[in-house]
């Protein structure tokens, strides 16, 4: 079993990895025995990144990459290869949400939503494809969302560039699975990051921030999910133990996706 869901020698790229989910996710591919690269859009978080692996004991590479950029990515792609390795696992991780009415909702704001979203993952896999094929392996995992499923007020572009992740996730499954690369999704509920701390922000009064309380009541599990809830999906999925899983979506929402609801008192 550890042969299995085992990671050694593997290069494994995880976009916008600084912080967050992609951090966590990073963190227990080296624990289960990959060098870590990872990249954000500028110095200042890649650095911060870098640091904070250290501070976990792992001597994560960072790059500085903006991921909707082809020729930087391109680049990217084979710095890495020629510096670190043939990168055998790519998470893009890296994305974007605006909260914002979509009659409110500028075009160039849902367009850079898309970008990040949905355009970059297209933009990494494509890159990194050619490399695996050669290494006769490799393993890409799309962090997709619920809204791959569901739609919620004020998350159109949002909901738009996740369900596309999960129809792109699909067809490199498609396309590319007779040449033993497998892509998934992975798919998180509500997760605790800064990127939502301000939907659990306590008002003034102690109580719990509505939306707060709507979540809760709405997951089974009855809490947010924590980044580390993702590891071990994660790791299922970039290691052989999901050598004949391709196309799927892989669903850590504490059940909220196939739950109803309580019924109103």
């Amino acid at each position: 079993m550890d042969n299995l869901f085992s990671l050694k020698e593997k290069v494994a790229l995880v976009t916008g990895a600084s912080y967050g989910i992609g951090f966590a996710i990073a963190t227990a591919f080296h624990r289960a025995g990959a060098t870590i690269v990872f990249n954000d859009i500028s110095q200042e978080p890649v650095d911060r990144g870098i640091a904070a692996y250290r501070e976990q004991g792992i001597e994560a590479r960072g790059y500085v990459c903006d991921v909707t950029d082809e020729e930087q990515v391109g680049q990217l792609v084979a710095r890495i290869e020629r510096e670190v390795g043939v990168i055998d696992v790519l998470v893009n991780n890296a994305g974007i949400i605006k909260r914002i009415p979509m009659h409110e909702m500028s075009a160039a704001e849902f367009r850079q939503v898309i970008d990040v979203d949905l355009n970059a993952p297209f933009i990494v896999a494509k890159a990194v494809i050619p490399g695996m094929i050669r290494k006769g392996h490799g393993k890409i995992i799309n962090v997709c969302s619920m809204m791959s499923e569901l739609g919620r007020e004020t998350v159109s572009a949002y909901a738009a560039a996740k369900g596309g992740l999960k129809m792109l996730t699909r067809n490199i499954a498609s396309e590319y699975g007779e040449y033993n690369i497998q892509c998934n999704g992975i798919g998180p509920g509500y997760i605790a990051t800064p990127q939502t701390a301000p939907l659990r922000e306590r008002q003034p009064d102690g109580s719990r921030h509505p939306f707060d309380s709507f979540i809760i009541s709405k997951t089974p599990a009855a809490r947010w999910g924590t980044p580390e809830d993702l590891q071990g999906p994660a790791v299922f999925l970039a290691s052989d133990a999901s050598n004949f899983v391709n196309g799927h979506v892989l669903y850590v929402d504490g059940g909220i996706l196939a739950y109803i609801g309580k019924q109103p008192k």
